[in-house]
């Protein structure tokens, strides 16, 4: 497992959101996680696009391809 030393996942995305670029962030994670407390800390954050490892690269793609529509 991999974690980010300096930010997280979430305060990335808030970074990257300030600098007002039309990006759509995914979040991807191995850890469980309650979405429902995130987005209560996390208000200014689009959870549109959460997936949860394990994964198989099928449901990857289906996730990924409807996100981009």
């Amino acid at each position: 497992m991999s974690l980010m030393s300096n930010m997280n996942g979430f305060q990335l995305c808030q970074k990257i959101l300030q600098l007002g670029v039309n990006v759509g962030v995914g979040f991807m994670s191995a850890l469980e996680v309650n979405i429902q407390a995130l987005r209560e800390v996390y208000r200014n954050v689009n959870f549109g696009c959460f997936i949860e490892k394990p994964v198989s690269i099928k449901y990857l793609i289906e996730r990924l391809s409807a996100e981009l529509d």
